[in-house]
């Protein structure tokens, strides 16, 4: 009987922004590539912590179709417009007049959402005029959001009916853009920012329903035992006809959800959101343990999970 030998696979050189599974991992963590974001399940918890406005992050990330806001750069007055989504998905774009529009509805790279989006900051910083810029691989340590933005300057959303607002300033015509515009506007779902505090509030109507889904900036146990006080006492509610849905998680942040009737418009839901609000901030004040009907409550409200769609 003939011995045979097992043959090694053969090894390649990686491809052009990839990083050996051996590898130091270039998020600076001294782990191996393949033990850390190569694994594909380490991931910063809230990856906005630390900005203002982290609700708006969130919801501008996972919420909301289309919408801008203004950035501030420390030490700079370079125009930087952050967007939820760009034209064929890309990351970043500078614009002829050196105005850059940073795209947030981007595939991460690596499990850090903020890091990934300063790397292509930097990349659209020192780009010329008139550049999409592009994602190349994983990005190596760097700055993160919180290091390249004013501390003191938080984000105002501004919603937008359609991505009109891709064309702002541009007169070239180019057909894979508006073929991607009409992609996009055919799946805006309505959706209007409340002015209702804490954190961030966004009505939307998904075809023949509307909702109420507003991230809240509380650590989630705290949230979830002031929330079952409300539901306690009958006032988890926004009024008649409406029902708390349940909730889902985002960036590390709890967003319930209401369920409205689809008639009345937005602006009509201001002021319950706003009386809400007020409620919650007495739930979330109260000291003492939750009683016993409170504890079933938050027992239902927490079995209540949703999936974003």
């Amino acid at each position: 009987m003939s011995r045979r030998t097992a043959r090694r696979p053969v090894r390649t050189a990686p491809a052009a922004g990839e990083v050996e599974p051996k590898s130091p991992c270039p998020c600076g963590s001294g782990r191996r590539y393949k033990s850390c974001h190569g694994a594909g399940d380490v991931a910063v918890a809230r990856p906005f912590e630390g900005l203002p406005g982290e609700c708006d992050w969130v919801a501008m990330r996972e919420l909301v179709p289309s919408a801008t806001a203004s950035l501030t750069l420390r030490g700079s007055d370079r125009p930087v417009t952050l967007a939820t989504l760009l034209p064929l998905a890309l990351p970043a774009i500078v614009r002829a007049d050196g105005r850059i529009l940073l795209g947030l509805q981007v595939h991460a790279r690596s499990g850090d959402v903020s890091r990934d989006a300063a790397a292509v900051l930097e990349q659209a910083l020192a780009a010329e005029p008139g550049t999409m810029v592009s994602s190349t691989g994983l990005p190596g340590p760097g700055p993160r959001l919180q290091d390249l933005l004013d501390p003191d300057a938080p984000i105002e959303p501004t919603v937008h009916e359609d991505f009109a607002f891709w064309l702002e300033g541009s007169t070239a015509q180019d057909p894979e853009v508006d073929a991607s515009m009409e992609r996009a506007n055919s799946a805006v779902v309505p959706t209007v920012r409340l002015d209702a505090t804490p954190g961030a509030a966004y009505w939307c109507r998904i075809g023949e329903k509307a909702h109420l889904r507003w991230v809240m900036p509380y650590p989630e146990d705290a949230l979830l035992d002031a929330l079952a006080r409300l539901g306690a006492d009958g006032t988890l509610g926004l009024g008649e006809d409406t029902r708390y849905a349940g909730s889902f998680r985002a960036h590390g942040l709890l967003v319930p959800v209401w369920d409205l009737p689809v008639d009345p418009p937005a602006a009509d839901w201001a002021e319950a959101a706003s009386d809400f609000g007020a409620r919650l901030a007495g739930a979330l004040g109260a000291g003492g343990p939750l009683t016993a009907a409170e504890r079933r409550a938050r027992d239902g409200i927490r079995g209540r999970q949703l999936t974003l769609r």
